[in-house]
């Protein structure tokens, strides 16, 4: 009795495994078929972020460059006094 317990085990989850894996194949095609239109837009607004993000952390650069600059002169002159 045991024995038909393990093989229907076995075989069970064997069938259920080959559905998981045929329907999440299936959910991924659909989703790249019909999410095509949305990706452009989707990438496109990313761009744009990365983008801006991109020109802050070039102002925040030039701005901590001013600000070194600032702080190294006052110490030379500091040091002249």
């Amino acid at each position: 009795m045991h024995a038909v317990f393990i093989v229907a085990i076995v075989f069970g989850s064997a069938v259920i495994l080959a559905g998981l894996l045929c329907g999440t194949i299936l959910v991924i095609i659909r989703m790249r078929q019909s999410g095509s239109g949305k990706a452009n837009q989707g990438s496109q607004d990313e761009a744009l972020m990365v983008q801006e993000l991109y020109r802050g952390l070039e102002k925040m650069e030039q701005r901590i460059e001013a600000l070194e600059t600032i702080l190294m002169d006052g110490r030379d002159r500091g040091d002249k006094k």
